[in-house]
């Protein structure tokens, strides 16, 4: 069941409201006892009395619309017919009481039968007024004939009518804009909700872009770097030569890895930058020359013509060379031969990198941000990727890009 949500200071608004009714149902019945134009005898006191007690419901007709508007003009009837009072004034009071039941009440069908009830309630106490007076010697002597005074009380009838038609309408279209504002409001949150998960959502991607990025770029390279010094110091003493060279070698991968660091971080500052400068699939001749200079047996082969490739496939055809060649230096094993084909098929780019190795070996630690790095980013190109023990021994890792649609 729909309801409106009460503000946050209501009773000091209805407080203020009530107070005012009053003083302003006070105010009309003094000046009505000082200009005489009262048409009951009723004293001055009796009138106070009635105009401090009409509108005290008030104060909850926001918060129990129902029984305020029920007391309200109950008591006005009581009022009206016995101490004859005119309450000139307590026609507002009557108007928002009875407008709160259409605005305020969540329990629609009791609040449709409250008004029918006191609209009739209504209508037969102007009747029942009309008939009591018709006889009145005052009111005779005030209006000619019993006719005037049918078609005085006619009036009064259809105003009433009107009155209450008025309010009847703009509660329920008070009710229905507020529910209409309730609905606007919770759509807001719930927009600002998405929005902030989506927010959550992007930074965590973003997030785990770059945890991708770093392994690839600085995974490669250490380990190039480890396998080197490994060479270097068995060799120190003995081949100064070898060692030498394998120095060399650490100090360009070192080299080639902060060169990779900045031109990763230059590509997260420049979210409007160009893809140029970034890894395509040319340069993985280096990547298997690095992995040459470091002692490891790797072969290198291109199968077939390359279509012209977008930086994202050729860049993710890098990264999962550099990749699947790091894990070759960390598990294959220092005897190992290595095999990257790349090879251009119908509608797809294929590149494998195969060894005859030790395969992944449980012992070695290691984060698995590797494999999984290389899948999430094949499979965001629409690929496939494969990565696993050979059945005679060894690695592989089998990666397929479609080219349809990712072409420069």
């Amino acid at each position: 069941m729909a309801s409106r949500t009460l503000p946050e200071n209501w009773l000091r608004q209805d407080l203020i409201v009530t107070a005012a009714a009053v003083a302003g149902g006070c105010l009309m019945a003094w000046l009505t006892f000082v200009l005489g134009s009262t048409t009951f005898a009723t004293p001055v006191e009796t009138q106070l009395i009635g105009c401090l007690l009409l509108p005290l419901p008030l104060i909850w007709r926001r918060s129990h619309p129902l029984a305020s508007g029920i007391a309200v003009n109950a008591l006005y009837i009581a009022l009206a017919n016995t101490t004859g009072m005119d309450l000139y004034a307590s026609q507002v009071t009557l108007f928002l009481s009875f407008y709160s039941i259409g605005a305020w009440s969540a329990r629609r069908g009791a609040a449709l039968a409250t008004r029918t009830v006191i609209s009739i309630a209504m209508g037969l106490n102007v009747c029942l007024s009309l008939l009591v007076n018709l006889g009145s010697a005052k009111l005779n002597v005030q209006f000619a004939s019993a006719t005037t005074l049918a078609a005085l009380f006619t009036l009064y009838l259809m105003i009433n009518l009107a009155f209450f038609a008025g309010a009847w309408v703009f509660g329920d279209r008070a009710w229905q804009q507020a529910l209409e504002r309730q609905e606007l409001v919770e759509a807001n949150r719930n927009v600002k909700a998405l929005q902030a998960e989506l927010i959550t959502r992007a930074i965590e991607e973003e997030r785990l872009r770059i945890a991708r990025e770093l392994h690839d770029v600085v995974a490669h390279h250490v380990t190039t770097m480890s396998v080197q010094a490994a060479a270097a110091r068995r060799l120190l003493g003995r081949d100064p030569e070898h060692t030498e060279k394998s120095l060399k070698q650490i100090e360009a991968s070192a080299r080639q890895a902060v060169n990779d660091l900045r031109s990763m971080v230059f590509t997260l500052r420049e979210t409007d930058a160009t893809e140029e400068g970034l890894p395509t699939v040319e340069d993985i001749p280096g990547l298997v020359e690095s992995a040459r200079l470091a002692e490891a047996r790797v072969s290198y082969e291109t199968i077939g013509e390359l279509p012209n490739l977008s930086p994202a496939v050729e860049l993710t055809l890098y990264r999962v060379a550099q990749e699947a060649l790091t894990n070759a230096a960390k598990h294959a094993g220092p005897t190992a031969s290595v095999a990257v084909r790349l090879r251009s098929r119908q509608d797809s780019v294929e590149l494998e990198v195969s060894d005859d190795g030790f395969g992944m070996r449980r012992n070695i630690p290691g984060t698995g941000t590797g494999l999984t790095g290389m899948r999430e980013r094949v499979t965001a190109l629409g690929g496939s990727l494969e990565a696993g023990s050979k059945p005679r021994g060894g690695f592989r890792v089998r990666a397929e890009i479609p080219t349809a649609g990712a072409t420069a």
